[in-house]
């Protein structure tokens, strides 16, 4: 049996235009939006939502790799290195202090405390095109051992945008009563 010569392979044209799939794939991926009112408001319902519902890992994912969280201890606080903080965890605390929330060996929150949050008067304070410093109203009830707590104050977010998603920068919990005596404090605002 003898055997056909190969054909030779025309060398392909380059291509000028792109192809129809590749449009139609480039409409489909969400342009990145700037972060209005609404998109900022739904983050922080979102937020208080994986609170109550004790998903402290979900929560830990809002953060930034570079996050902090900041509870002052006196009213208008300018600085956590002024004085003593409530709060003040950078991602590495955070993620302690959810591990220790998560355990089921956290005296502390033995039995587990239910907590109910309410966001209001979501206002952005300034923004540019990937971020915005967000300010709410908030409450939270907190319910253990047959005592009712209560806390309220003013929020502050910093919320950047990374790969499409809301992620938050920094969080700032200035609660009314931050100079008042409180008893231990571990479930997140």
């Amino acid at each position: 049996m003898a055997r056909r010569p190969k054909r030779a392979k025309k060398p392909a044209a380059p291509r000028r235009r792109p192809l129809l799939s590749t449009l139609a794939g480039a409409a489909r991926r969400p342009a990145q939006q700037r972060l209005d009112l609404h998109r900022c408001e739904q983050f922080l319902l979102h937020e208080a939502r994986l609170l109550d519902e004790a998903k402290f890992d979900d929560w830990l994912a809002l953060f930034t790799p570079e996050a902090w969280y900041w509870v002052p201890n006196e009213p208008d606080q300018a600085d956590p290195a002024e004085t003593v903080s409530l709060i003040y965890d950078d991602r590495r605390l955070l993620e302690t202090r959810v591990r220790r929330l998560v355990s089921p060996r956290m005296y502390s929150q033995e039995p587990r405390s239910r907590t109910s949050r309410i966001v209001a008067n979501v206002t952005i304070e300034d923004a540019d095109s990937t971020s915005c410093t967000v300010r709410s109203k908030f409450m939270m009830i907190e319910y253990r051992r047959e005592q009712q707590r209560l806390f309220g104050g003013t929020a502050l977010h910093r919320l950047v945008q990374s790969n499409g998603h809301i992620m938050i920068a920094w969080k700032r919990v200035n609660l009314v009563n931050c100079d008042a005596p409180l008893d231990g404090i571990t479930v997140p605002f």
